[in-house]
């Protein structure tokens, strides 16, 4: 028998195993080199897409060799696992880190604030003008929106925690809502559970309504609890509460940026000039610092206050000392 007919397979197949030990090598190297891209790129992968569309897309883009990748994909078994959503790939990343984050969902967060004191007419003005979300929410009006929320009929004002909430891009609106309600629910308990034996409410939601008006009131954090302890002193001898926001609040569209007297002569559910006690609802969302001043207002004994323009307030125990500090901070 020729040896040269048994030496040629023997040969094919040593010449065949070093050429894969070989490629497992030179791909184990590449995909530990970071990738060629020379700023970071926002790749979105839509539910429909193949592993085959991924890496076409992912060529286009510039960023990886179609052939290696695919490859490292197969021998890692990955192909099938990659997830739809929008991935941020940057230069530090790798072929190998790169899979990583699309097969395990590691998708772009996205921020959206809800910003203290806003109403949530504006809030979902700015919803629906944000195309990184879903706007789920066309046509429903603020007074409408917990129903259509699915939850409890009523008022939605002040009902959602201002605050950074992250999300991917696509997800609805009233996802994000949904969970900015019950971030207000959880505060407004666990500062109810924490309030002052000076506060005088009987529910959370009466708390809610004053923490709006001082939200609307003043921003200057020393001065929130001394604007409670005004409000809730006022509250107890029966003084109307006199608050321009909650006018303004009530005037809605009308409200032109000029408070006149007219306005505040004008009786409405929101006009605390003419009516006593709390209005109806919240007049603004209000943060963590206004629901805490409004459950604990201070012990002293002012009766009024006045912005002096630069952000802080003026206290006064007497008309007279009041009617002073407007002359002051307001006529000059």
């Amino acid at each position: 028998m020729d040896k040269r007919i048994l030496f040629f397979p023997a040969a094919v197949i040593v010449v065949g195993i070093a050429f894969l030990v070989g490629m497992r090598i030179y791909l184990d190297r590449w995909a530990e080199q970071p990738l060629s891209v020379t700023q970071d790129i926002v790749f979105i992968v839509e539910p429909a897409m193949t592993f085959s569309s991924v890496a076409d897309g992912l060529v286009e883009a510039g960023v990886v060799n179609p052939w290696l990748f695919s490859l490292r994909a197969r021998q890692r078994g990955l192909q099938p696992a990659v997830q739809s959503g929008e991935y941020l790939i940057t230069a530090a990343l790798t072929p190998d880190t790169l899979l990583d984050r699309l097969t395990l969902g590691d998708i772009v967060a996205h921020r959206y604030l809800i910003v203290e004191g806003s109403t949530t007419k504006t809030v979902l003005e700015g919803l629906a003008t944000d195309d990184r979300l879903s706007f789920d929410l066309s046509g429903v009006a603020a007074e409408d929106l917990m129903v259509r929320l699915g939850l409890p009929a009523g008022n939605s004002e002040g009902r959602f925690f201002p605050d950074t909430y992250l999300f991917r891009r696509g997800d609805e609106a009233s996802a994000l809502l949904l969970r900015a309600k019950s971030k207000m629910d959880t505060v407004l308990a666990g500062l109810w559970s924490e309030r002052s034996s000076r506060a005088p409410f009987e529910t959370p939601y009466e708390a809610l309504i004053l923490a709006s008006i001082i939200e609307k009131e003043t921003g200057f954090q020393p001065d929130r609890a001394r604007v409670s302890g005004v409000f809730v002193r006022r509250l107890a001898k029966g003084m109307r509460l006199q608050s321009d926001p909650t006018v303004i609040y009530g005037l809605g569209d009308e409200f032109d940026g000029d408070l006149t007297r007219r306005m505040l002569k004008e009786d409405g559910p929101y006009n605390t000039y003419r009516r006593y006690g709390l209005p109806p609802t919240p007049i603004a969302l209000p943060g963590r610092a206004a629901i805490k001043a409004a459950l604990n207002p201070d012990d002293g004994d002012d009766l009024y206050f006045v912005a002096r323009g630069d952000g802080t307030s003026q206290f006064s125990g007497t008309l007279e000392e009041h009617n002073e500090a407007v002359a002051r901070y307001q006529r000059r």
